[in-house]
């Protein structure tokens, strides 16, 4: 098939390089404000593990095209739009531009985080017989992007046409050979189960933050609690980790559609808002553990940080809790030296002229050299088995507050260390 992707998303990297992998011939337009001369050399392209490599084999075969601007010939089967939830406008315009000049057969997939609805408004902008938009919702997890496209687990396809989503599955059958994936819904379903799943799956995990903080009163250690209600088959382990907030962007901002979505219709949700207070307030609570440790006695003192990217496996610090624990601890004159294998640069490029961070590229333990504490807020896996004595030599005070739970705390004290998790008892 002839595709069209069109954004500078990840979404729209990875379809770019997937489809034109399985044969498509896929002419990728980037949007405007983030064209390819800026995108190819980006920090979350480059780290997302072997996308650049396929991008670039599709170019080379000539399978992919990028282009900046569409040529006023090109006429496309598919129309593939992966833009951010900002770019809804520059969406119809495209649209009504692009495709909408074509006058043969096509379907718009809207792969976009738009608000309910719109793909049936973007569907109305052809008006061309056998044009049609369908809603295919981008469930990328950043980290694992090509993983996730190539071997899906579950595809929410919204459409109510039998030829589009015919197309569609054409389009995808690469894709689809293991088991079925699609599951088949109207557009406005699609578009709204996307949010749903991502407004469970955060209260999930803000529901276990707020235990965490019940069993660390109680004096419970709330790993019990997490195994206990795993072990429960209505609730299984998924998303029951404690620890010190979520972040990224996608996540974030399904959120924040969500919340919008329930606003518009005039139902406000109680429970989303308070899912999404837990977060920002889980953001601190390293800082908290901190400043109980030392009993408010902060200033001039200097703190190791590893990990600031809001997962393992991405370079984006978009939400992530480490910029509100940063904040907190400059507010109070602490010196951080923070490590992380991927995001220094998105870090440098936010605060280039803050004389309390001090980045520290290769060697995670010189960011622990002299410092009053070491916060584990990123489990990027070179973390995870220390070398206990060089990190005891390192640091200046012996206080580990892991934020995501990844230590032992009886093997921790063992090794000569005080150690703070989430509801964790040391």
């Amino acid at each position: 098939m002839r595709v069209v992707v069109h954004g500078s998303e990840l979404a729209a990297a990875t379809a770019a390089a997937a489809l034109c992998w399985v044969g498509h011939q896929v002419t990728w337009l980037a949007h405007p404000d983030s064209p390819w001369a800026s995108l190819e050399n980006s920090d979350w392209l480059t780290s997302e593990p072997g996308l650049k490599a396929q991008i670039e084999i599709g170019k080379a075969s000539g399978q992919l095209t990028v282009i900046d601007s569409i040529p006023e010939s090109l006429e496309a089967d598919i129309h593939w739009l992966a833009l951010s939830p900002e770019q809804r406008d520059a969406a119809e315009r495209y649209v009504e531009h692009v495709p909408g000049r074509q006058s043969t057969p096509l379907v718009i997939v809207n792969n976009s985080t738009f608000p309910v609805g719109q793909t049936e408004k973007l569907e109305a902008l052809l008006g061309h017989a056998g044009q049609v938009a369908v809603a295919l919702p981008d469930r990328l997890e950043e980290g694992r992007a090509w993983e996730t496209f190539t071997r899906p687990a579950h595809w929410l396809l919204g459409s109510e046409d039998e030829w589009a989503t015919q197309q569609i599955r054409e389009l995808l059958r690469a894709f689809n050979r293991r088991h079925e994936v699609f599951q088949l819904m109207p557009r406005r379903a699609a578009e709204l189960t996307k949010l749903a799943i991502n407004g469970m799956l955060a209260t999930r995990i803000s529901f276990m933050n707020e235990l965490a903080g019940l069993a660390d009163s109680l004096g419970v250690d709330v790993e019990y609690v997490r195994q206990g209600m795993g072990a429960d088959t209505r609730i299984g382990f998924e998303y029951l980790y404690p620890g010190c907030g979520f972040g990224g962007p996608s996540f974030s901002r399904d959120l924040m559609r969500l919340a919008d979505v329930q606003h518009s219709t005039g139902r406000e949700s109680h429970l989303l808002e308070h899912v999404l207070d837990i977060n920002e307030g889980k953001k601190e609570t390293l800082f908290r553990k901190l400043w109980n440790h030392f009993q408010g006695e902060l200033e001039g003192r200097t703190v190791a940080i590893w990990g600031a990217a809001f997962k393992p496996g991405t370079a984006r610090i978009d939400h992530a809790p480490v910029l509100t624990l940063l904040e907190a601890l400059w507010a109070q004159g602490v010196k951080v030296q923070l490590h992380d294998p991927a995001a220094l640069h998105a870090l440098a490029e936010l605060y280039p002229d803050q004389p309390l961070l001090t980045l520290c590229e290769g060697d995670f333990y010189a960011a622990c050299e002299g410092a009053d504490a070491l916060m584990l807020v990123t489990e990027w896996k070179c973390y995870w088995n220390p070398d206990w004595r060089r990190l005891l030599q390192a640091l200046r005070t012996p206080l580990i507050l892991d934020g995501r739970n990844i230590y032992d705390p009886a093997y921790v004290a063992s090794r000569g260390f005080i150690y703070r998790g989430i509801g964790r008892r040391g």
